[in-house]
């Protein structure tokens, strides 16, 4: 008789956003007359920008021509996108990635999910916490993360790096030696973010140690002060020790459509000596056909100089937002961080309620839906999150629901 994958019994619960989902459904069928205002799941409103659609309709129309139909993509993705994305993302900013480094991917949550099938299974994983919940849940899908504790929250196997109003919730180096460590700024869920020589230092630790590096750098369009990072590779030695993720769902809107990438540095290897390169270029081979063409396509036109203006004036439209809830939030008492270099705000919750009891009242009393710390790991316990992705006027809304409870 067929058996199921023990470590998928070990994850417990569901999937914090969708236990999210449930309950603002649940509620809603409960309360059909009350508006309820979604603040929670990072997913964006605006529609896609005018030089992203005209380029993805022409690509669809190219599609019904044979001469200029498309089957595969290229296992790495299509060479005009990431010889775009090489100029743009890396040559621009004086920084030398090669086009056959970029590994173009159906978004950032799947490479972050199956970047770690290339590393052995007692790989030992460094996260901070709290943290975005695929790091961990993957890990543990993939049997590497021990016993699980139901009273401390918190994974044998894992080293936990706690990020707290302390230390700017930004992780210092971990006293246990790891092998992966995942990083991510701009922060999700805190909005935090780290300098250039602070990053620096974590280049440079995991060379010295032996590490490697998993750097989620999805929300770098949102970052507005200077002397913060926009890839790891700004700093030296990042090459021979840090993989690098991205995604075109929040700075040009591609949540629906789905389009992301990795870069992988050839001089990327374990202690063997062997090129974490080659293995994803063979795993991406096996097990992943490419992202579709005319998301690709509308992928090239985020860089071209009309879909630059247009994709930066739709994150001021969400950096907007998320300075009236940080504002908003301050006029009402509450102790706030993030929404600078980030859409995401991450709250205290008043007097000394859990992060799920904050849920259900925030929901109860002001029909707004966020997303509780607790969710995104222990140290998370006594926060909450909101997202600045909504609408400006449902924004608006919120934050006058949420003063006058």
């Amino acid at each position: 008789m067929f058996k199921a994958n023990e470590n998928y019994l070990k994850l417990p619960g569901s999937y914090l956003f969708s236990t999210v989902g449930r309950k603002q459904r649940e509620y809603s069928a409960a309360h059909p007359d009350k508006k309820v205002i979604r603040l929670s799941i990072g997913d964006v409103t605006q529609p896609l920008a005018p030089a992203i659609i005209e380029r993805l309709h022409k690509a669809v129309d190219e599609m019904a021509v044979a001469e200029t139909f498309k089957g595969y993509a290229p296992d790495l993705g299509y060479e005009f996108l990431r010889n775009t994305i090489a100029k743009n993302d890396y040559a621009d900013r004086g920084v030398d990635i090669s086009a056959d480094e970029i590994f173009v991917s159906d978004g950032a949550k799947s490479d972050s999910a199956n970047i770690q099938e290339i590393f052995t299974a007692d790989s030992k994983i460094a996260v901070c916490d709290p943290v975005y919940p695929v790091y961990v849940d993957s890990n543990v899908m993939a049997g590497r993360t021990g016993t699980y504790d139901k009273n401390t929250e918190l994974w044998s196997d894992v080293i936990y790096m706690p990020c707290l109003a302390d230390n700017n919730f930004a992780p210092e180096l971990p006293k246990e030696t790891p092998d992966i460590i995942y990083l991510c700024f701009p922060n999700n869920p805190t909005g935090a973010t780290i300098k250039k020589d602070q990053l620096q230092e974590w280049v440079d630790y995991a060379n010295k140690v032996g590490a490697v590096i998993i750097y989620d750098a999805a929300y770098e369009a949102y970052i507005s002060e200077e002397d913060v990072p926009h890839t790891i590779y700004e700093c030296e030695g990042a090459k021979t020790c840090a993989i690098e993720l991205k995604s075109f769902s929040k700075n040009a809107g591609f949540t629906g459509t789905r389009l992301g990438y990795a870069v992988v540095p050839k001089d990327l290897k374990d202690a063997d000596g062997v090129s974490m390169h080659s293995l994803w270029a063979r795993r991406h081979g096996t097990k992943f056909n490419g992202a579709p063409y005319i998301v690709q396509a509308a992928g090239d036109a985020v860089y071209s100089d009309e879909g630059k203006a247009q994709t930066k004036a739709q994150i001021a439209y969400y950096m907007n937002n998320a300075k009236v809830i940080s504002q908003g939030l301050k006029d009402a008492g509450y102790t706030v961080s993030g929404g600078v270099n980030a859409p995401y705000i991450w709250l205290k919750t008043p007097n000394n309620m859990s992060s799920w009891d904050f849920f259900d009242y925030l929901l109860e009393n002001a029909n707004v839906v966020g997303t509780p710390g607790s969710g995104f790991g222990p140290s998370g316990e006594g926060y909450f999150r909101l997202t600045a992705f909504g609408t400006y006027e449902n924004t608006v809304e919120a934050i006058e629901r949420i003063k006058n409870m």
